[in-house]
């Protein structure tokens, strides 16, 4: 017998579920599948879709093991709960139970493929309850292979079950998913993660700090295999300390070219208080530090995120933050307005994306920091509006750190300015703007006059474009921007209704003394004629 010690085997085959038990963040899955087995009600065909490491073909192999467990005493039947030290299970575990086939479609996609599992289901199982077709990646079959495999998964003998696994499902058609009972598989949380390798480093008498746990769990994404991968990484990386590896958060950080939470902070600070020597400065330490750009811009998205997160009112406290991280975010999502924040993560997102693609990544990160820090100085669209319509610089919004620029000294009124609306109708006659003068002279109902405000509520005959031509012949007339609004309110009549309301009066005034009745009674053709009315010119014709 050889004493040659047995090959290493990395921390994601070692630390696959055996049982459902041990298959992490996947409760709903298997609470549908255990009530389908102990209702008898299991389908004929299985898809299991998510991200890459989730467990898709772990459960594929554990549905096989449940469906063909016969206990330890040979007289179970399926089960949620296999007992994993039956002849069944064991061959299942290890990959050599001949009712069990497991295909991988990357490398078998052809008709011909398919077409063999179509004669081998014609024949019953050898020695299991169900034979089982577990087939991975079934995204990448050919379309000749899905079409030559429907009838069969559609009405298979009653002895056999198929088991799909897929990162892809939008590639597979929709007449294999009808056919199929569809589980998606979620991403598992990162806290779920961290619990999780903890107890791995624990039986790998393997010493890690929470941080650490926690950073590598970020890292996975919500992958299993991704995490231990990179778990069994740093436990390489580590240190030894008295003859066990440590491994410590600054390690998971060096490993992954990761920037510490604390700097990362300190960078944002420094981004949102305008100090542009010393974020570049912080930036090219990170990066002689190890840390990537693309990795950076990341960190302090999540920053932003978090900082909105709080703002709106969620609690994203986790056991591993400081109390430190905890006001720092308390106090930018007091500080900071949700405008801002949209317009910071939008900008930082694009910079992020620039990054990712450059080919110079340490330069594109500064220069997508510099802009987002100047873009602050930028006035918000609502600001933009006000400006144009007002004519007033709107100042720009200051963000914390930032002394607030000194607001431009509001332009006095002028002592000329027109102290009535007839006053400034002459103003505008005066500076040659007749057209204007006529339209408010005939059009315009005055409902608040006072320099330099207008409201103002206009006749139909008033043109559509008056509000935008008013706005800079008023400053060009006076020397002052004005603030100018179209009302819905009660308006005073116009000055053409009102002369021609008192001619009105006048003419009917004449018309009742005695010698011009006399006249009228005598001549009932005449009309009163005034000579010296004078001529007018009225936007209402």
């Amino acid at each position: 017998m050889s004493d040659s010690p047995q090959p290493y085997r990395v921390l994601a085959r070692k630390y696959r579920p055996r049982n459902f038990r041990e298959l992490i963040g996947q409760d709903a899955m298997v609470q549908t599948l255990g009530n389908a087995i102990r209702r008898g009600r299991l389908a004929h065909a299985f898809l299991m879709t998510g991200v890459r490491g989730v467990g898709k073909t772990s459960t594929a192999r554990l549905i096989a093991k449940a469906l063909n467990c016969i206990g330890p005493d040979g007289q179970g039947g399926p089960t949620i709960d296999p007992c994993g030290v039956c002849e069944p299970c064991m061959a299942i575990a290890e990959g050599r139970h001949i009712d069990v086939v497991e295909m991988d479609a990357a490398s078998h996609t052809g008709v011909d493929d398919v077409r063999e599992i179509i004669e081998a289901v014609r024949y019953a199982a050898v020695s299991a309850r169900y034979k089982i077709y577990i087939i991975d990646e079934v995204h990448m079959l050919s379309k000749n292979a899905f079409n030559a495999l429907l009838k069969t998964l559609e009405e298979p003998p009653a002895h056999v079950k198929f088991l799909f696994a897929t990162t892809e499902v939008n590639k597979v058609p929709v007449t294999v998913l009808s056919r199929c009972q569809r589980f998606d598989l979620r991403r598992i949380p990162a806290e779920m993660l961290a619990g999780h390798f903890a107890h791995v480093v624990e039986a790998e008498q393997v010493a890690a700090e929470p941080d650490a746990l926690s950073l590598i769990a970020q890292a996975a994404e919500g992958s299993a295999r991704d995490g231990l991968s990179i778990l069994d990484q740093a436990i390489a990386h580590a240190e030894m300390g008295e003859g066990e590896p440590m491994v410590t958060a600054a390690q998971v950080r060096e490993m992954l070219g990761l920037s510490d939470r604390g700097s990362t902070r300190r960078l944002l600070g420094l981004l949102l208080e305008g100090d542009t020597a010393a974020l570049l400065g912080g930036v090219r330490d990170q990066y002689a530090l190890g840390v990537e750009p693309l990795s950076l811009m990341r960190g302090l998205l999540e920053l932003v995120h978090a900082v909105t997160l709080v703002k709106a009112g969620r609690d994203i406290a986790t056991p591993g933050q400081s109390d430190e991280e905890r006001g720092a975010l308390a106090d930018w999502a007091s500080q900071i307005g949700f405008g801002p924040l949209h317009r910071l993560w939008q900008l930082m997102l694009k910079g992020h994306d620039e990054v990712a693609t450059a080919a110079l990544p340490i330069e594109a990160c500064e220069m997508a920091l510099l802009r987002v820090m100047h873009a602050a100085t930028m006035p918000d669209p609502s600001d933009l509006a006000r400006m144009l319509q007002g004519g007033v610089p709107a100042a720009a919004p200051a963000m914390p750190g930032q002394a607030p620029a000194a607001a431009a000294p509001a332009p006095e009124p002028a002592s000329s300015l027109p102290a009535t609306f007839e006053d400034l109708i002459e103003a505008f006659w005066q500076k040659s703007k007749g057209h204007l003068a006529q339209e408010m002279h005939d059009c315009v109902g005055i409902i608040r006059y006072d320099p330099p405000m207008l409201e103002y509520r206009g006749t139909a005959s008033l043109s559509p474009d008056f509000a935008t031509r008013i706005i800079p012949a008023l400053r060009e007339v006076t020397g002052v921007a004005w603030t100018v609004t179209q009302g819905e309110g009660e308006a005073k009549p116009t000055l053409l209704a009102n002369e021609q309301r008192q001619l009105a009066d006048s003419r009917a005034a004449i018309l009742e003394t005695p010698v011009v009745k006399a006249a009228m009674d005598a001549f009932p053709d005449a009309e009163l004629v005034h000579s010296d009315e004078p001529e007018q010119w009225s936007a209402e014709a």
